[in-house]
């Protein structure tokens, strides 16, 4: 499940042609940012916050006035288990027309076959972990860049939000590993106070939002697909509260 709630300018690219697409984790994203203004007895709509979601995909988002108004998505970012991220434009086109790949192959290379199961050939972080222990000098410069990644991607959206951070809040199946946010820790805790929340539970989110309409603490939602006032970019209006 995924939602545009963007800013407008968020979703231009440097070509007309192109759009960026506000594909990428929001339910479990939106859950711990909610859990975390709980348990700062504060509202979500008024904290301003970076999630960093560490699943097989890793989107980082950045939250202000109850939206995700820009995130990485699953073609953008950090590479992750399985997906590579960012890639170098010009040497992707030279390898699309290479004759080498057809279509079909070239999309699992960046989305499925990628990241860390195409450097190490295996997309268990545990097991990356154990072969550092073990003295896998490629393993480990794998592990470093791709939280060097991670950290790159998060100082991006705290520019998004003005460097005006309340927290920075890591969660998903690789925020297990207190290795990992360790070393991730190291490059941010400059930004803002990190909290972590472990897993991720994408059912007991949407079960969150049907008992916040039941209660009388929102409205449900009905979406509209419009033109932005960009005249281009196709957008969600989303009419009631968040």
């Amino acid at each position: 499940m995924t939602v545009d709630e963007w800013d407008d300018c968020a979703g231009l690219s440097g070509s007309p042609l192109i759009e960026r697409s506000a594909i990428g984790h929001a339910l479990n994203p939106k859950a711990v940012a909610r859990r975390f203004a709980r348990e700062q007895q504060r509202t979500y709509q008024e904290l301003r916050l970076i999630v960093v979601h560490l699943g097989s995909g890793i989107t980082v988002s950045a939250h202000r006035d109850g939206r995700i108004v820009d995130q990485s998505t699953p073609e953008e970012g950090p590479f992750g288990p399985d997906r590579t991220g960012w890639l170098p434009a010009r040497q992707l086109i030279q390898r699309c027309f290479s004759g080498e790949s057809n279509e079909k192959q070239l999309d699992r290379m960046v989305f499925g076959e990628g990241g860390l199961y195409a450097c190490l050939g295996t997309r268990d972080l545990r097991e990356v972990e154990q072969r550092i222990d073990s003295g896998d000098a490629q393993a480990e410069a794998v592990y470093q860049a791709m939280i060097y990644q991670i950290a790159k991607e998060t100082g991006a959206m705290a520019a998004v939000l003005e460097g005006r951070m309340d927290a920075v809040l890591l969660t998903g199946g690789m925020a297990h590993s207190q290795r990992l946010a360790e070393h991730l820790r190291s490059y941010i805790d400059w930004i803002a106070p990190i909290t972590v929340y472990p897993g991720e539970d994408a059912l007991q989110a949407l079960a969150e939002g049907v008992f916040r309409v039941l209660n009388g603490e929102e409205q449900a939602k009905i979406f509209h697909p419009v033109k932005s006032n960009t005249g281009h970019r196709k957008r969600l209006i989303v009419h009631g509260l968040d």
